[in-house]
């Protein structure tokens, strides 16, 4: 039994150490064994961000969500954008309409909305910060409303229609929007 791991392991020692820098930094042998800090990196988005031809009529910087594609596009210079796959709210929950962001929070704290807790009793007043709390690693909050661009500990979600009206992200693409966008950038909601 012994033998029949060896190898493998040799194998993935010397392809890392052949691989210097860059690769050497990314991977990390328990990611194979379990444990590692890339563990659940791959495939863990079942909507890999990428850069697409755009052809919306809005300025650089604009997120614009498509609740119909349950997909979030960050508009960038030379008629492209960042595509990136989220999680909408399901019937009953979609909204649309023009906001700006108004505030961002690393690791939020929730506090579920009285109208969420009307119809979800059982859910906590309050959670901390952290891996385990729905909003995930950020959060963008729209407007003066309930809804918010965030992170979500559940990535199988993403494409799919479960929320309760905000826009779910895997933490890993929530961050790097996050890292592009201000407080004050133009958040356009499509509800097709």
């Amino acid at each position: 039994m012994i033998r029949f791991f060896a190898a493998p392991i040799a194998a993935i020692a010397l392809l890392s150490a052949m691989a210097g820098g860059a690769l050497a930094e990314e991977f990390d042998t328990r990611d194979i064994m379990g444990g590692g800090p890339n563990f659940f990196r791959s495939g863990a988005n079942p909507v890999p961000r990428t850069t697409v031809m755009y052809n919306g009529n809005y300025a650089p910087g604009t997120i614009v969500v498509n609740t119909s594609e349950r997909r979030l596009y960050l508009v960038l210079q030379n008629g492209q954008a960042l595509r990136y796959g989220i999680g909408v709210g399901r019937d009953g929950f979609r909204w649309g309409g023009v906001h700006k962001i108004t505030a961002k929070r690393e690791w939020p704290d929730w506090t579920p909305p009285s109208q969420m807790l009307a119809r979800r009793p059982d859910l906590p007043r309050h959670m901390k910060g952290g891996v385990d709390n729905p909003l995930g690693a950020r959060a963008m909050y729209l407007g003066s409303t309930l809804y918010r661009i965030h992170g979500s500990n559940e990535p199988e979600t993403i494409g799919q229609a479960v929320s309760s009206g905000c826009f779910r992200m895997t933490n890993d693409d929530v961050t790097d929007l996050y890292s592009r966008v201000a407080v004050g950038t133009t958040v356009v909601v499509l509800n097709n």
